[in-house]
């Protein structure tokens, strides 16, 4: 709600004209960046109109309804419009409102061409995102079979792989996903243009295949840049991995003698082969979001998981592989879903371009770097969270993991929103159209407000069933209960800190998105280790929604300030404003005596 008032506070400025036109003081409101803006005095009505406009060149329609004498005025109708402004009601109260506030929000719940484009784009993406640990339920339901320490090995072993994956394939994830966005948007308004057939380095080639139809494929620069990063990133990751799989044991406190440490090793191990095709499928996953394309991901990553459960029961029991069977199973499919991710994008780009452009791969290795940096912030705060909580005992961390995987999974919900948000709001930004811009925000942000509230109303209602699924310890889910208004209390707060990460990315503000959560996390990090002593888990609770509500907190403070990459928010509503006071006072007659 902060963020959608922050967004709707318009700037009225005192130029001359208006002080020619309104001889008084005037008061400026909007309920939303949508909504009209009035300019009242006893003298004088008129409103400024600030909804999205045909085209950016076309002012704004304005037409005052009298003159200061009461007499009608007679404007050139080819100028002025029919969308006559009465009088102004003298009970309408000036100011925000709160009715205002609370209808802007439940306008997220409504679905307008807008609403169901972000829809389109975030469902699918959801979907995805929510293959990956279903795989990882299967296979640990099938390993889980073979014997307790084998279980155990398996989770030391991906949690280690998990965190590696997350700290540097992720940031290129976001990455592509904006510069793809970016470059096909400006290519798009390029070939809009006639005779034009390019525009930057982004372009359009033609090719024959042994005789066949002649195709055509679009050069993006960026995509080629972060295929060949993803390669060199995926082949170093899986050295680094696989020869480095013992000193990884060791930093996770399995001792040599332990008995999960020979089957952990030989997971990693065999897991580590797997790292380039999950980094060159992160790479292409990113530009078919670029693309806004999220349903061909979605089938590739199905195709994979689909593909893992039908290889982890031959593997592990029938051919007797043991743990290097599902070790198998889930490298054979992430090079699938790579092979499919690559096949589709080759009938669209070309995967390989002319030249390497070493500015683009600067760019790219400096905005990955503020986001590992990022992402290591969250991490370590999350993880010293964890840590406190294990010292609790048991039962409260059981109680307390419960809460916090449920808490992690429903992010997958707003996480894809975040990410429809980033690649359309990369794609208008990228050309200029502000308008457009935002409205994306302004309303990625009224979803995710009723997305948040939604789950926080789900999760007060059934949070108590759900628990009941991870355990049947009557101590353990007393806790879990405890936990209640912590997981569906933050859901609003964390569905904006999400959708925000996404707007940062879109307009590839990122060194705002690392430095801002440095902060933040070691705010949280001192909170943590202050609070759990004297409260517990209740400090643990607490110190995580700290982390989520600072997110907000910053996003916020960076949408106002009107600077950087923000500027677009306010200077088309100043533009307006100040066009449609010129444009009052060119056709204003001159009072008679």
């Amino acid at each position: 709600m902060a963020v959608a008032s922050s967004l709707s506070q318009l700037r009225c400025r005192n130029h001359f004209s208006t002080q020619s036109l309104l001889h008084s003081t005037h008061t400026c409101f909007s309920p939303s960046p949508l909504a009209p803006l009035n300019l009242r005095n006893n003298r004088l009505s008129l409103r400024i109109r600030t909804t999205a406009k045909s085209s950016p060149n076309k002012s704004a329609s304005i037409l005052p309804e009298k003159a200061a004498d009461g007499s009608k005025t007679s404007p050139d109708s080819s100028v002025i419009s029919d969308n006559r402004v009465r009088e102004p009601d003298p009970d309408h109260p000036s100011g925000l409102s709160l009715w205002s506030s609370a209808s802007s929000i439940l306008e997220g719940f409504k679905v307008d061409g807008l609403g169901r484009e972000i829809l389109s784009i975030a469902l699918p993406a959801a979907l995805a995102l929510a293959a990956d640990p279903i795989a990882s339920l299967i296979d640990t339901a099938f390993v889980g079979h073979l014997g307790s320490v084998e279980l155990a090995a398996v989770g030391v072993s991906a949690s280690v792989f998990n965190l590696v994956s997350k700290l540097f394939n992720v940031p290129l994830l976001n990455i592509t996903t904006s510069f793809v966005a970016e470059e096909q948007a400006v290519l798009s308004k390029g070939s809009d243009q006639p005779g034009q057939t390019y525009s930057g380095d982004s372009f359009m080639c033609a090719y024959s295949n042994g005789g066949a139809e002649q195709k055509s494929k679009i050069i993006l620069p960026s995509v080629s840049t972060s295929l060949a990063l993803a390669t060199g990133l995926g082949i170093a990751e899986a050295i680094a991995v696989s020869v480095g799989s013992s000193f990884l044991m060791n930093a996770m406190g399995i001792a040599a003698d332990s008995p999960m440490r020979s089957p952990a090793e030989q997971f990693l191990t065999m897991r580590a082969f797997g790292a380039p095709a999950i980094v060159i499928a992160l790479a292409a996953q990113g530009t078919f979001r670029g693309f806004k394309d999220t349903k061909t991901p979605l089938y590739a990553v199905g195709a994979g998981s689909l593909l893992n459960t039908i290889l982890d029961p031959l593997l592990i029991f029938s051919c007797g592989f043991g743990i290097s069977g599902a070790a198998i199973a889930t490298v054979i499919s992430e090079y699938l879903i790579a092979f499919i991710l690559l096949f589709k994008l080759n009938d669209k780009v070309l995967l390989i371009a002319p030249d390497i452009d070493g500015e683009r791969v600067v760019r790219y290795l400096k905005s990955g770097a503020l986001l590992t940096g990022r992402t290591l912030a969250v991490f370590v705060t999350t993880t010293l969270a964890t840590s406190l909580a294990a010292r609790e005992g048991p039962i409260p961390m059981a109680g307390h993991q419960i809460c916090f995987q449920v808490w992690l999974a429903l992010s997958m919900l707003t996480d894809a929103l975040a990410l429809a948000g980033q690649a359309l709001l990369a794609s208008d930004y990228s050309q200029g159209n502000y308008t457009r811009a935002r409205e994306v925000v302004y309303k990625v942000l009224q979803i995710g407000m009723a997305t948040g509230l939604t789950l926080g109303v789900s999760l007060l209602l059934w949070f108590g069933a759900l628990s009941s699924l991870f355990s049947s310890d009557s101590e353990v889910l007393e806790i879990a209960s405890y936990g209640t208004l912590f997981v569906a209390g933050s859901q609003p707060v964390n569905a904006i800190a999400f959708v925000l990460d996404g707007l940062y990315y879109g307009v590839s503000d990122f060194e705002f998105a690392a430095y801002s959560m440095l902060l933040i996390g070691m705010i949280s990090s001192v909170f943590l280790w202050v609070a759990t002593p004297f409260f517990g888990l209740a400090g643990v609770w607490a110190g995580l929604f700290l982390l989520m509500a600072l997110r907000v907190v910053a996003g916020c403070l960076r949408l106002g300030t009107r600077t950087g990459p923000w500027k677009f928010l306010w200077s088309d509503i100043e533009r307006d404003s100040t066009d449609a006071l010129d444009e009052l006072s060119t056709h204003k007659k001159p009072k008679h005596e």
